[in-house]
């Protein structure tokens, strides 16, 4: 649950510190105070995407901080746990701070975190309700995303989805295969004389370099011959050669070296040098006996050069051309097995489509389990809140795969007939609705009263708590539409409602306010230079005092506190 908000330099708001209790929360104050504020800076702290509008005019920056009671949540446990975050103790603190320049940064337990960290805790912390999901229940599209809300089908949605995924890569492999052996046939002959010609060469990697180094060689095959030689008669073969002069300069050094030792090692320094010689001279001539004089050889190279340099230009580098090589090579033995590797795809493709026909028989068994128990909670909410003959349905609906459309090949086979599969099931859900006696159930879009779809969204979330998966919920003016009697019976819904999650709901309705367990009061201060928004937590007697503004407007007259203090002390 949120116990305390910070808001510093948010839009109106220069400074506001809000503590929160368990139980039902409720925001009121007058149209245009900025209540929605307070929303929008709790959907910017769980990574709603922010900019400079939102800074304070004349404020380096807007600060957003929430500490948050996570005792007893496991996931939310499990959670920081695997994104290495540290804790502190049974309290989460979540910080945003957006910049003048509209740059943002974001703060977990005062450790930097990006923006989907905030989200995802978001997601396990809180669910917001505004006008914008209110119109969701318009779109049939959308309902079968509340059913998946509902603990317990995650997963078997999830197994959906990876067959799903599997059978439309399969199906996209097998087209792409088609495709590739038409091109293939149209293209056979080129390609089959391109392979013939590399394979006839058959280069090999590094090859036109060690021919180019060994032309360079049997080029000049007779200056080294003629180089080594003179290399090694100067050192060793000729009289007066380095070795011999050496040899004297040894014999000097050990004469020097009886008489004074400090020559001795010089002598052991020319005896190395003999060595060394010796070594240099029995290399030159080793190498000058392997020298070969091989004119066809030369010939042999030099065409092979001319070759090897023809086809790489051809086909741009040598990387380029291996890599055209393997592909020919590929496309040759694909050709010669299109028919096999047809008759794999395929067998790979009906048997996934077995899988995802078991897991969407899987995933359509849960998800109408959970509708089953919906319809009753909602019936039974929708009930105590004004609308006794209410007649609630979640309709399941398959839809035949037709030959030759774009999803004909994207279907499970259920009950002997090809069903078309979606991203998130084989089947569409729909709310239907009857709202007074003798009405046929009809789509949930018909509905016309604003009031209705109102306590429609609040049995959904009256459902969707006894699955126990979020600890706090936030309502942005849900009394949309509805009226005085029926408010009372929604915020005792909601009162009800809250014993489990948190909530905090903004309303303008003096029936739901009086079942708060606290009451926040936004007011806007003006001045010719300035506008401020502030909020406090009201005491008992200025809840009463509140609670009858909102039942006689400016003008609070005793009966007015009388009927708000009945209305307050009644809960």
């Amino acid at each position: 649950m949120l116990q305390q908000l910070t808001v510093r330099n948010f839009t109106l708001i220069e400074e506001l510190d809000l503590n929160f209790g368990r139980g039902l929360n409720i925001i009121t104050g007058e149209t245009g105070a900025g209540k929605s504020i307070i929303v929008d800076a709790l959907l910017l702290l769980f990574g709603e995407r922010g900019s400079a509008e939102y800074v304070r005019k004349g404020a380096p920056k807007a600060v957003i901080e929430g500490t948050f009671s996570i005792v007893k949540n496991k996931l939310l446990a499990e959670f920081l746990e695997q994104n290495d975050i540290e804790r502190n103790g049974d309290e989460l603190m979540l910080r945003r701070e957006i910049s003048e320049k509209g740059t943002s940064r974001s703060f977990v337990n005062d450790t930097p975190a990006p923006l989907n960290i905030m989200r995802d805790l978001g997601a396990l912390l809180v669910d917001f309700h505004g006008q914008h999901e209110h119109q969701s229940l318009l779109r049939a599209e959308s309902h079968v995303n509340f059913i998946d809300n509902f603990e317990g089908v995650a997963p078997a949605l999830a197994a959906y989805q990876a067959e799903f995924q599997a059978l439309k890569t399969s199906i996209q492999e097998r087209s792409d295969l088609a495709s590739r052996e038409r091109t293939l046939a149209e293209q056979s002959e080129f390609r089959r004389f391109q392979l013939e010609e590399i394979d006839q060469l058959k280069p090999e990697r590094g090859e036109e370099e060690a021919l180019e180094q060994e032309l360079s060689l049997r080029e000049n095959a007779e200056q080294l011959h003629d180089l080594t030689y003179r290399l090694a008669a100067l050192l060793y073969d000729e009289e007066d050669s380095v070795r011999d002069r050496l040899a004297s300069a040894k014999n000097i050094l050990e004469e020097l070296a009886n008489i004074d030792r400090e020559f001795t090692e010089y002598g052991a320094e020319c005896r190395s040098a003999i060595a060394i010689v010796g070594e240099i001279a029995k290399f030159a001539q080793a190498y000058r006996e392997n020298i070969e004089f091989q004119p066809e050889r030369l010939e042999e190279i030099r065409y092979r050069l001319q070759q090897l340099s023809r086809l790489r230009k051809k086909y741009g580098s040598w990387d380029e051309l291996f890599a055209k090589w393997d592909d020919l090579k590929r496309d040759a033995e694909l050709s010669e097995n299109f028919d096999a590797a047809l008759e794999r795809i395929s067998a790979e493709i009906e048997a996934t489509r077995d899988r995802l026909a078991k897991s969407a028989e899987k995933l359509s068994k849960k998800r109408r389990t959970i509708a089953d128990r919906v319809e009753k909670t909602i019936i039974s909410t929708l009930q105590t809140l004004g609308m006794p003959h209410i007649r609630f349905a979640v309709n399941f609906a398959r839809e035949l795969a037709i030959p030759g459309t774009s999803e004909s090949e994207l279907y499970a086979t259920l009950d002997a007939e090809r069903i078309v599969a979606y991203p998130n099931g084989t089947e569409k859900v729909e709310f239907l609705i009857a709202a007074n006696p003798g009405e046929e159930l009809k789509p949930m879009a018909r509905i016309a009263s604003g009031g209705e779809i109102s306590r429609v969204m609040l049995a959904l979330k009256a459902a969707l708590a006894e699955s126990d998966r979020l600890p706090m919920m936030v309502f942005d003016e849900i009394d949309t539409g509805i009226s005085g009697r029926i408010a009372q019976k929604v915020g005792k819904t909601m009162r009800e409602l809250a014993k489990h999650p948190q909530i905090i709901a903004i309303t303008h309705q003096p029936q739901i306010a009086a079942f708060a367990n606290t009451h926040i009061m936004v007011e806007k201060r003006q001045t010719s230079t300035s506008t401020r928004i502030s909020a406090v937590v009201l005491s008992d007697d200025e809840r009463v005092y509140e609670v009858a503004r909102l039942l006689s407007g400016e003008e609070i007259t005793n009966a007015a506190l009388q009927s708000a203090r009945e209305l307050v002390e009644g809960h």
